[in-house]
Parts: structure tokens; sequence; C-alpha cells
């Protein structure tokens, strides 16, 4: 009598089991959070690292990274929140919004994600990357994969890398599609290199070494940069230096990269020095982690936009081609509604500079395109730093103009208009 209700429960306590086992697996997972990743120019042979760890709750209020690890504390996941603009490094940033970690046979294998979930490349510009490890967790290869698993090349034309230890370094050797050997990257000049890393574990310098491998010089008579982290892992200082250890100016010109960050590790700040340590340049390093507002436009800004808006109504009515010239950007986007005969409907007409400037040698040539006294009306909307926008009303027209500010100059660089008389549109 019972039977009916034996494979109901026994499916019931089928689901709780796995229930039960997935929610224990996912306490498996423990997250950290990190304000930054670990700056890496040398090799992807350079472990990734979060640095300037914060909770949950910081998180929550600032770019980020979230690292997720297995039970075995290893990496299997990051979550790429960083929203903090930096100049993008291959070594470096990651380029998805979810990297994926998978371990298997001495194997680790990366994916890359966006937020919907697809496939997509990483900063590399490969979809997936194969790491090989021996029996004693040495990294000894690296592979890139495209979306159907074959081999493809990096941007920087590598399609593998491959490592073996040295009495002193970590020796490294990369290598195209056909099998050819390849510089560390496509702007410096380094193939077979030497990767020196301090007690810490982060790269302290990485040499060229010659077949036998010996140190040796590239064109540009460098021999090594070496770099110097600090306590919060903070890439700090980066010089070159010739075979015989002694500081040297770089393809660039300059031996010494010195950077600066603030107190939660954003980079603020760079200059370079010469072998004699003599200042070269400096300067800030612009980043939305700390944005300075606009002060209020000058009286001087609101005059030279309201002249130029109404050089432009001037221009038309007065034939002078030059000030039409001189009120417009080259790059200028003019537009309207028109209509369309053919598909009876609506559409948008352009207006191109040189077509002003031709406007403005003969469209009022009989001066009977305005009234003897025109209405020309100039309303600024707003100005921001380097941009302006106005609403222009005259006899004829409405329009809304953009105006920008470059090479110490206001123009107008885009201009939407419409006819003032609205029975000039039926419905």
């Amino acid at each position: 009598m019972n039977q009916p209700y034996t494979k109901p429960l026994v499916a019931i306590a089928f689901v709780l089991l796995a229930t039960i086992s997935n929610a224990s697996a996912q306490s498996k997972i423990t997250e950290k959070y990190f304000r930054h990743l670990m700056y890496n120019h040398v090799s992807p042979h350079v472990p990734i690292r979060g640095i300037y760890e914060i909770d949950k709750l910081e998180a929550q209020k600032t770019s980020h990274y979230i690292f997720k690890y297995d039970k075995s504390n290893r990496l299997v996941e990051i979550i790429n929140n960083h929203y903090h603009t930096e100049r993008r490094h291959p070594l470096t940033t990651i380029g998805a919004y979810r990297t994926v970690f998978n371990y298997k046979d001495h194997k680790e294998t990366r994916t890359y994600f966006d937020k919907n979930g697809n496939r997509i490349a990483n900063d590399r510009n490969v979809y997936k990357e194969e790491y090989l490890f021996d029996k004693k967790r040495f990294k000894y290869a690296l592979k890139f994969y495209d979306l159907e698993d074959k081999p493809m090349e990096s941007e920087w034309g590598i399609a593998r890398y491959e490592w073996s230890r040295g009495k002193k370094f970590v020796i490294e050797r990369r290598f195209n599609l056909n099998n050819e050997m390849v510089n560390v990257s496509p702007y410096f000049e380094f193939g077979i290199t030497g990767i020196l890393y301090d007690k810490a574990g982060f790269p302290k310098g990485h040499f060229n070494l010659t077949g036998n491998l010996e140190i040796q010089e590239n064109s540009a008579g460098v021999a090594s940069y070496q770099d110097t982290y600090d306590e919060n892992g903070n890439h700090v200082l980066y010089t070159y230096h010739n075979k015989h250890d002694e500081l040297v100016k770089n393809q660039w010109g300059f031996a010494i990269g010195k950077k600066d960050y603030d107190q939660n590790g954003n980079f603020i700040a760079r200059s370079t020095f010469d072998e004699n340590n003599n200042l070269i340049d400096e300067r800030v390093v612009p980043s939305n982690a700390h944005i300075q507002l606009a002060s209020p436009a000058t009286e001087q800004d609101s005059l030279e936009i309201r002249q130029k808006s109404l050089g432009y109504l001037v221009a038309l009515q007065e034939l002078r081609p030059q000030l039409m010239e001189n009120v417009f950007h080259p790059d200028l986007a003019k537009r309207t509604i028109g209509f369309d005969p053919r598909e009876k409907k609506e559409n948008i007409r352009e207006t191109t500079y040189q077509q002003m400037i031709e406007y403005a040698k003969s469209w009022n040539k009989a001066g009977n395109r305005f009234p003897p006294k025109p209405y020309n009306q100039v309303v600024i909307l707003d100005i921001y730093h380097r941009i302006a926008t106005v609403k222009l009303i005259s006899d004829n027209w409405v329009e809304h103009l953009h105006l920008v500010k470059t090479n110490h100059e206001w123009k107008i660089i885009n201009l939407l208009w419409q006819f003032k008389d609205v029975n000039m549109y039926p419905d």
C-alpha cells in the first residue's frame, strides 16, 4: 500500500541532498576585495595579484576587483568592477568583466566573459589562456586559443610562452604560430629574457640574454630593466641598464622612471630622469579617481561664445564668408529635419562646413532673406570648461548650438535647427 509513495520520497531526498551539497560547495568559495591589480610590464609568468585589500562594504563604494578562491586557496574567478581610468597594459589589465580559472592535470585554463556571460577576448586579445605546470608547480608554458580552441597569436604576435629554470633567472622564450621566436613586445627589442624575482615574489629585473644565456645589450644599448615595488605592492621605480648594470637611456630617452601614488594606490604622477638622475620630465596622471570640476566660466568666455553664435547669422545676413569660416569648426555637423517625398517620411538633412562658407558668399545676395533689421537672440544655456550649449533664435529659425574651445578659441561644432514657423512641418 505504501509503494506509490516511495519514488517521490526518494526524489525529494535526492533534491535535498543535492541542495545541501551545492550549498556546501558554495560555502567553500571565499572572496577578497582589492582596489587594484599589481602592475606588471614584465611577463605573464608573473602571477596576478590584488593589492590594497578592502572589505565588502568599502568595495560597494569604490572601484575594485573581487577575487574568488576555492577550498585549496586557488583563484577560481575574478570579477572586474574596476572603473577608474588607467592606461591599459596587456600584461597588467584584464579587459574582461569576468575571468574564470579551471584546473586539471597540471593545467590552469583562463576564459573571459562580458557582463552578459558571452566569451570575449582579454587585453592580450586572446580568448583562452592555458598555463602548464610541472609536478613542483613551476609554470613552464602558456598557450593562446581562439573561440574554436584553435591556437592563435596575441596582439603582440605571440602564440605561446615557454619558461625554464636557470641558475639565477626564469628563462623566457616566445614563439609565433610559425614557431619563430619573437621579442618581448613589438615596441621593445628583447629576445630570450631572464626574469629575476625578489624574495617576496615580485619581478625585480628583466634581462636580455644571448643564446648562451649571457646578458647582452639590445640595439638601443639596454640590457635590462629593473623594478622596485613598495610595501603596498605599488610599482614605484623602473630603471634601464647596460650589460655592466650601469644606468642608460632607453629608446624613449630616459633612464629612470618614478611613479607616485595616493593613499589608496591610485597612480597620480610620473617623472623621468637621465642616467645622472637629472629630471627630464614630470607630469600629473589624469584619472577619474580624482575629479577636478571646472571653475565658473569667465566673462571673456561668455562674450566670445555670444560673438561666435551671432557671427554665424551675421555672416549669412551680411555676405561675410571669412566670418563664417571663423565661427565654425572645420568638423562642423549641421543638421535639420527634412522630408523625402518618394519615401513619404521625414529624414535628416546635413550641411557641411564648406557649404556654409559658400552660403555666406551668395545666399542673401538680394538682401531679402531677412527683415531690414534682423532679430537675432542668443541664450547661453550652459558653459562647462571647454564646451558650451547655446539657443539661437532669429526671424527664420530656432537653433541649438554646441561650441568647443580648442587652441584657445571657441568654435561652433554642432548645430541642430528647425524653422521658427511650425507650419513648415505639417502633420
